[in-house]
């Protein structure tokens, strides 16, 4: 149930940050009608109301591509002798103690 909540708050929160970023644009066209009742010795009798109608205008996102040109630094390598780059010998291990008797 928690879940469903939180899943409500941040859909509507993203409503609101949509609409307050002008993504989001909700323009009334047409207004809501109620429904007219009459009451006579008849009886009652209703007529259709209207809903209203709605233009949404949602944000747009152009997505393209461009040719640039772009330089890249040459990395410069350098090779050391083997002489130079030697790691020192391990020694030798120690031996292993003789076990008491």
């Amino acid at each position: 149930m928690r879940k469903i909540f939180l899943l409500l708050i941040v859909v509507v929160l993203a409503v609101i940050v949509a609409i307050k970023l002008n993504l989001l644009n909700f323009l009334q066209t047409t207004p809501a009608q109620a429904p007219g009742v009459q009451v006579t010795s008849n009886g009652i009798t209703a007529t259709g109301g209207k809903a209203p109608t709605f233009e949404v205008h949602t944000g747009t996102v152009a997505v393209g591509t461009r040719t640039a040109n772009v330089t890249v630094p040459v990395p410069t390598i350098s090779v050391n002798n083997p002489g130079v780059n030697q790691a020192a010998p391990t020694p030798a291990p120690a031996p292993a103690p003789s076990p008491a008797r």
